[in-house]
């Protein structure tokens, strides 16, 4: 009966502790912007780090099939929760991250872009 109630409780940690989208390991600096809210929650992450390196929840992706990807991972879900977090390193130029912002978009993401307050 201890057993039980032993594994359960780690069970619970466990869950508790989990994160779904780990990019910790990512590096990428955040573009600035004044005027800046917060974004809220997402089922989904993407990173374009400081080599152009496309990751789609901490796994890297290839460009082709981001938009697939990212439809499958937002199949069933209502309007308010087809939030897409997208972070982009500021040294990263146009052609690399617009063929993402259209990924996002022909799966029927809402895009949010993740930026640091500019405080000069």
């Amino acid at each position: 009966m201890a057993m039980g109630d032993i594994a359960f409780n780690l069970l619970i940690f466990f869950v508790i502790l989990a994160k779904a989208q780990d990019d910790s390991h990512l590096q990428w600096t955040p573009a600035e912007a004044k005027n800046i809210e917060s974004a809220g929650n997402s089922l989904v992450s993407i990173v374009i780090d400081h080599e152009n390196d496309v990751y789609l929840n901490g796994q890297k992706v290839g460009q082709p099939s981001l938009a697939g990807q990212v439809e499958e991972l937002l199949t069933g879900k209502r309007a308010g929760d087809r939030k897409v977090l997208l972070k982009v390193h500021r040294m990263v130029v146009a052609q690399t991250f617009e063929p993402v912002i259209e990924s996002i978009s022909n799966a029927g993401g809402e895009l949010v872009h993740i930026v640091e307050e500019d405080r000069n």
